[in-house]
């Protein structure tokens, strides 16, 4: 692990923006978010045809980059070079966090590793929403992932992951 050095110095480099979207509401849009996207030269979108709707309901013209789970072993080499070139790039879910289930994270590795600053635009997360929003204790928690709806592999994730649960009763 290597400490970002994301506000310190100059580098020759882009940055690479996590910027958050709204999950189903627009008006949860930040400020700071709408201006990095103004601002960056490009946004790998996990969806263009979703992105472009936020962009246009917020008058955003940056370009967009196609950037999803299907073309990351692919794309990720050119958002690279577009970063070493000195071009700013923000990465953004279809809704709430880039990197949490989407190809972010493998971008985010391969953009350190080229010593290349990560800076986050916080906002929604879809996981920290609902457990808010549960009545159940938020402390402590663990995010495993997304579950599927199917009760027996979901199962089988949790009796996987059963010493990190307090309570596995249920299992």
């Amino acid at each position: 692990m290597q400490i970002q050095k994301s506000f310190k110095g100059q580098s020759p480099y882009g940055k690479l923006y996590l910027v958050a979207t709204p999950i189903g509401n627009l008006d949860d849009m930040t400020f700071r978010a709408i201006q990095t996207l103004k601002e960056v030269d490009w946004i790998a979108a996990e969806d263009t045809r979703n992105t472009g709707l936020l962009l246009k309901h917020f008058e955003i013209s940056t370009k967009q980059i196609s950037f999803h789970e299907h073309n990351a072993k692919e794309k990720i080499p050119d958002l690279i070079e577009l970063l070493k070139q000195g071009q700013n790039l923000a990465q953004v879910s279809d809704a709430g966090l880039p990197s949490i289930s989407d190809p972010g994270h493998d971008l985010v590795k391969a953009a350190i590793e080229e010593d290349i600053a990560v800076v986050t635009v916080p906002g929604a997360s879809a996981g920290i929403s609902a457990l808010i929003a549960s009545g159940l204790a938020p402390q402590p928690h663990t995010f495993l992932w997304f579950l599927t709806t199917k009760i027996w592999p979901t199962k089988a994730i949790f009796r996987s992951e059963k010493s990190l649960s307090r309570n596995s009763d249920f299992l």
